[in-house]
């Protein structure tokens, strides 16, 4: 069968051969047995529905199997015979090319290059999931190829629950994830349900089809490490950045750290994954010894290098080892996927990768309490360096919130707020989100590196010529992002799909969107699919992260990450998704994201101008009422530009009248 044959067949009406298990493959840790007995009994049931009877009895010992061994059932069985990456748009069968950039979009989340997990349809994050199981991946592209564009697909935490009748204007794809009630949304619950097969944890671009491999998270944080060095009025060359997790986020951080041009040591406990970001690149060195470890450091401290160096061990040893060694650590943080901690997100010190995984599967409970004690050694190793001079974040997954559960002495004098900051309140929320810069992202569905050559130099022109009327405001926000996307080819990001990345603002998302539509009309370029992380500055209600900095009370709200999803979804956005979780949690965080295909038509250059401006003013406008200066800066000037945006300001109390009271 050709690959368009394969998509247009779904679920098979006969089974294909069962697959072996490939143990050269980076698999996710089994999960936690969850379910009773009854419970396991339904999970089977909900499994084997995607399946004619007359395969039942063949597939239910298989599933079983799997429930047993893995703690959840992917049916691997299903999992297709083609290589799985992102094609050019023509490849696929499909009426209707919005479609069609969707199909794009889920094969790049679920390339072995790309995903984390690829076999368990788990992209980033540890549980950041495309789907739950391969059935629904099968059915997914059926309906895709079949949809037509007065139809709507919508999604219900990986299921596709079926084609609806819409209108051309209407998201082709809709998608919720994880939306659990209220009351029925603790750690286990996640687990049980996810076990059953009826929700699941979409992480934020995994479960939106709006991953870009590294790429994405290299970006913020090369801003985010550039920041912290101006912080700490620091040149990064010379200095050193310590952080942890290569898998995750698919080892970001070190190349993030050379685009910066600092000393970046990363510690990962996963043998294969830190060897596949050596292989790719993404680290220039593996070092598995302590004492090699500290040599290094102060040989590349002495003939200031870039470089950066993994590091196969616990972060703890690290932060301990240097603290004893004496060795200066300049900007601190942490990317392991702790919104997980229970099920791989962190691994606990003193014990193997191997053994460690033995425990989390069949002694949860005292995996838990590993697991907290690590993160109390953790935090007491950071605050020795911090009493030195460390700048320490939080990078926003979760570490401080789970240290002050661990009981760490990690809480301010007040016994409300963390000793340390995030990123978010410190660097990117005043810098960037208050201005409305955020992900602002393309791929282009041609799959030709030329078309992204083409598409970097039209980006880089409009940037350059917004850069010369902007207010001195952002002058810092324009010249660094015009900077990145010079050096993007050079610094060879792409990892599966032809896509790139940059800090925008509403204008330079609109132009930079405008001028692509236009040069696909001219046949310059094939078509381009936008999108963003939802890592914005509107996508994402997250109190820990990215609405860290909104100091009004209303931090621990989703009113805006909700509207974001709905207008987006009547502005022309071609899907839409909204998340339970995501970036730092199930439970704690609410977000949204959107894709949208450009094909150089009037009707996209409408819909990129509509949803554009409001997808980014939706938070601004937020962020401005409460009273964050930077906001009222760019909310003004957003209405001096827009005639038809009217805003509600705040009005700014005296703070002496309050101190009278």
């Amino acid at each position: 069968m050709t690959f368009k044959d394969q998509i247009l067949e779904g679920i098979p009406n006969q089974l294909p051969q069962p697959k072996p298990f490939d143990a050269n493959i980076n698999h996710a840790p089994k999960r936690k047995s969850i379910l009773s007995k009854a419970e396991e009994t339904l999970a089977l049931k909900n499994a084997l529905r995607y399946f004619h009877k007359k395969h039942h009895a063949t597939l239910l010992p298989e599933f079983k199997n799997e429930l047993d061994t893995y703690g959840r059932i992917y049916m691997y069985r299903l999992r297709p015979d083609y290589k799985m990456y992102a094609r050019p748009i023509n490849d696929y069968p499909a009426q209707s090319k919005q479609a069609a950039a969707i199909m794009l979009m889920i094969q790049n989340n679920l390339d072995y290059a790309v995903a984390q997990h690829p076999h368990e349809l788990i992209t980033y994050g540890g549980n950041g999931a495309v789907f739950s199981n391969w059935a629904q991946y099968r059915l997914t592209m059926k309906y895709l190829a079949e949809m037509n564009d007065e139809q709507t697909l919508t999604m219900y935490s990986g299921h596709p629950m079926g084609l609806f009748p819409s209108h051309k204007e209407a998201p082709r794809v809709v998608v919720t994830n994880g939306m659990m009630i209220p009351n029925y949304s603790k750690p286990d619950d996640w687990e049980k349900f996810n076990a059953l097969g009826v929700t699941q944890y979409g992480q934020m671009t995994a479960g939106s089809y709006m991953y870009i491999g590294p790429q994405g998270i290299v970006h913020g944080t090369t801003i985010t490490v550039l920041n912290g060095f101006r912080k700490i009025r620091k040149e990064p060359k010379g200095n050193l950045f310590v952080t942890s997790g290569l898998g995750g986020m698919s080892g970001a951080q070190p190349k993030a750290g050379n685009i910066a041009g600092c000393i970046t040591v990363c510690a990962e406990v996963n043998p294969k994954i830190t060897q596949v970001r050596l292989d790719q690149g993404w680290i220039d060195e593996k070092i598995t010894d302590l004492n090699q470890l500290v040599d290094r450091v102060i040989k590349a401290k002495a003939e200031k290098e870039t470089i950066s160096i993994a590091y196969l061990g616990n972060i703890v040893d690290v932060w301990e080892t240097f603290d004893k060694a004496n060795i200066h650590i300049d900007l601190g943080s942490d990317q392991t996927s702790l919104h997980n901690p229970w099920a791989g997100g962190y691994y606990p010190a003193d014990l193997s990768f191997k053994e460690a995984n033995v425990m989390m599967a069949d002694n949860p409970e005292l995996f838990k309490e590993k697991v907290q004690e690590t993160l109390r050694r953790h935090t007491a190793a950071i605050n020795k360096h911090t009493a030195k001079g460390t700048y320490f974040f939080d990078y926003g997954n979760a570490f401080l919130l789970e240290a002050s559960r661990a009981g760490a002495d990690i809480m301010a004098e007040n016994g409300i707020d963390f000793r340390y900051p995030s990123y978010v309140q410190d660097i990117m929320g005043p810098m960037c989100f208050d201005y409305g810069f955020g992900p602002f992202r393309w791929v282009c569905a041609s799959g030709k590196p030329e078309d992204l050559a083409k598409t970097d130099a039209i980006a880089c022109q409009v940037l350059e010529d917004i850069k010369k009327q902007s207010p001195p405001e952002i002058q810092q926000q324009m010249a660094d992002n015009i900077q990145w996307i010079k050096g993007a080819q050079a610094n060879k990001l792409v990892v599966g799909s032809q896509a790139r990345i940059l800090y925008a603002d509403a204008e330079g998302r609109m132009k930079i969107a405008e001028a692509f539509n236009q040069a696909i009309k001219n046949g310059e370029i094939d078509t381009v699919i936008l999108g963003r992380d939802h890592h914005d500055v509107s996508g994402t209600d997250s109190p820990y992260r990215e609405t860290s900095n909104i100091y009004d009370g209303s931090r621990f709200t989703a009113d805006m990450a909700i509207q974001n999803v709905i207008g987006d979804s009547f502005r022309g956005a071609t899907w839409v998704s909204i998340h339970n979780g995501g970036g730092v949690g199930w439970g704690e965080v609410v977000n949204g994201g959107f894709g949208m295909v450009l094909d150089g038509s009037k009707e996209a250059s409408k819909r990129l101008k509509q949803m554009l401006f409001w997808d980014v003013n939706n938070g601004i406008s937020r962020r401005s009422w409460a009273r964050n200066d930077e906001a009222i800066f760019a909310i003004k000037r957003a209405m001096a530009i827009e005639p038809n945006l009217r805003v509600t300001l705040p009005n700014l109390v005296d703070e002496d009248l309050l101190n009278s009271l």
